[in-house]
């Protein structure tokens, strides 16, 4: 398995466990406060477990680009995960602070962790998109 499809994997897992633990936190009685953090429990969720997890197994086990190259661009694969992570993380702390109406710099790293994901996204198409192909 290779290195980067491990720390996808493993990051995954990480927000899963988060994840999850924000969603016990907003199940039990607690005050309105804590209420900001359902946006964050479901982007940890569905980015930071489904999607980093689909990243991680698709960069491992999608068909081979060449025998130099098997995997296309592990920089781009490294683009991928970095960018992807520091939105994320970045997301969990503006969101609820801009939704607390706090005043910038929030609304600005919201929008600039907006567009680390979509970065991401972009840098994961670009390196898998060759992957896909007829046999």
């Amino acid at each position: 398995m290779p290195t980067l499809t491990r720390w996808f994997l493993r990051s995954a897992l990480v927000y899963l466990v988060v994840s999850l633990l924000i969603g016990v936190m907003l199940a039990a009685p607690h005050g309105p406060t804590l209420d900001v953090l359902s946006p964050v429990h479901i982007h940890l969720f569905m980015v930071g477990w489904i999607t980093q997890m689909i990243f991680g197994v698709a960069y491992w086990m999608f068909p081979r680009f060449s025998s130099e190259a098997p995997r296309r661009s592990e920089r781009l694969g490294s683009v991928t995960y970095v960018a992807l992570n520091a939105g994320l993380v970045m997301r969990a702390i503006a969101e609820p602070m801009v939704t607390l109406r706090y005043a910038t710099p929030w609304p600005a790293i919201l929008v600039l962790s907006a567009v680390l994901q979509w970065l991401a996204a972009l840098a994961f198409v670009v390196n898998t998109w060759a992957r896909v192909k007829a046999r």
